[in-house]
């Protein structure tokens, strides 16, 4: 499966399970909307109040895992799991808030992309493994790569 095949599969999935890592280790998790911001290139976009859990988690370590699961098709297909295992940067750029707004955001951030202490997560994913049903397999991503290589 190509990246482009994964994003038409990713388009139709509103949800994820956002997983980061606490201070001790453990790993929490939590439901999050890609706010149909799907036009999938191995990013992914996130909006969150700064003063949560997961934004002091990224904050001490940015080593994240997002999973999402669509169920089977109507005429008996399977469904998809998705895991992106990536880095999250914390963007407070009001111009980068606009860029990835959608009115369905209203609700959790009346004020708009003006709402105070709000945080937009990027994660870029490294590695993204996919299984189908019928297909499984695991892209890279190139500059994901040549990022590991320059650590």
């Amino acid at each position: 499966m190509k990246m482009e095949e994964l994003s038409k599969k990713l388009s139709k999935i509103d949800f994820s399970i956002f997983n980061t890592h606490d201070p001790s280790g453990h790993i929490n998790s939590r439901p999050m909307s890609n706010n149909g911001d799907v036009e999938y290139d191995g990013d992914s976009w996130f909006f969150s109040y700064e003063d949560t859990k997961k934004v002091q988690e990224i904050e001490q370590d940015a080593s994240v895992t997002l999973t999402f699961t669509a169920p089977p098709s109507m005429l008996g297909k399977p469904g998809i799991f998705i895991s992106v295992n990536g880095e999250a940067r914390l963007i407070r750029d009001k111009a980068q808030f606009e860029a990835h707004w959608s009115r369905d955001l209203d609700r959790w951030f009346p004020q708009g992309a003006d709402t105070p202490r709000i945080v937009l997560i990027k994660v870029s994913a490294g590695t993204i493994e996919f299984w189908d049903g019928e297909e499984n397999g695991t892209i890279e991503r190139a500059s994901s790569a040549a990022m590991r290589g320059a650590v």
